[in-house]
């Protein structure tokens, strides 16, 4: 499997008939082994040049159907799955960009799981322990709307959550202990078959102070607005370190993150078909192949059908 990327591969577009460069991968990748700042390397508002939102949400219904054939494929092969993560900030679209870019994908090949606040039978696990529950199979599609990154991140930002858990050791390296355990999960899954792809949303505080306001002001929102998320909202410095550190930390070659401009959805959601259907035909998947003898059975069936 060609589980490397080229960060010098450019996304194309192309809309009404003409081809159009927008970006590189690099432009949204986070090298491995390199230290990135999210405030300098990466701006929330990036298109890639690109202003036609009617044409890029055109090329996300035709990368969601790219992603189908993929994903019969990847059915048919039975040898990968695939697993996506999605991290970021409220509102910053994630149940949106999941529902569009998935819009192709046969549902009985896919499945999205939500990691909320652990239960008391989580508590009593490794942090690992109800991921590793919910990892795709064989030949199928794992969406992870958060994931065990939540454990760098939001347990970081309120270390309370982190003594609900009964660690035996509790230090200043525990982070850091942290990152290497999911590079090393992660190694595992990848020599064993599992693609991981992850995507942080890159929103700016701005933008997300936009969203709120829709979510308050518009009575079809309400129910999208929880006031816990206006209080994480006053962690936002926090946060963006967590998340930065994490990026630097669990950048690796075979499971690198891809920084998502968040700002606008459309774009968004253009990177993210974009990057998905990439990494697919990168693993040149293929339908098995049936030998002399099997193929023989076969025309003997037709044949019979035939006669019926």
């Amino acid at each position: 499997m060609k589980r490397r990327l080229d960060p010098d591969r450019k996304i194309k577009v192309h809309v009404a008939d003409k081809e159009k460069v927008e970006f590189k991968l690099k432009d949204i990748l986070v090298p491995p082994k390199e230290k990135i700042s999210l405030k300098k390397d990466y701006d929330p508002g990036f298109t890639g040049g690109f202003e036609d939102k009617a044409g890029a949400l055109e090329h996300v219904a035709a990368n969601a159907q790219r992603l189908s054939e993929y994903q019969d494929r990847l059915y048919a092969q039975d040898t990968y799955s695939l697993l996506i993560i999605f991290q970021a900030m409220d509102a910053a679209g994630k149940d949106g960009a999941i529902r569009h870019v998935m819009s192709g994908v046969n549902p009985q090949g896919c499945h999205v799981t939500s990691f909320k606040t652990p239960s008391t039978e989580e508590l009593d696990h490794d942090y690992l322990w109800r991921a590793a529950k919910a990892l795709p199979a064989r030949g199928m599609i794992g969406i992870f709307n958060r994931s065990y990154y939540e454990e760098t991140l939001v347990v970081r930002v309120h270390p309370e959550f982190l003594a609900k858990q009964r660690m035996p050791v509790v230090d200043d390296d525990i982070w850091k202990r942290r990152f290497k355990e999911i590079n090393n999960f992660e190694r595992y899954l990848t020599d064993n078959g599992t693609v991981v792809l992850k995507f942080f949303l890159h929103l700016s505080k701005k933008e997300q102070k936009k969203r709120f306001l829709s979510r308050i002001d518009e009575p079809k929102k309400n129910w999208k607005f929880s006031p816990a998320d206006y209080l994480e909202r006053a962690h936002w410095d926090e946060y963006q370190h967590a998340f930065e550190d994490m990026l630097n930390h669990t950048s690796t070659e075979d499971a690198p993150w891809f920084v998502i401009p968040a700002d606008n959805k459309w774009f968004a959601r253009l990177a993210i078909s974009e990057a998905i259907c990439t990494v697919l035909d990168n693993l040149d998947l293929k339908y098995p192949e049936v030998d002399k003898a099997r193929k023989e059975e076969l025309l003997k069936i037709r044949a019979e059908l035939e006669r019926e």
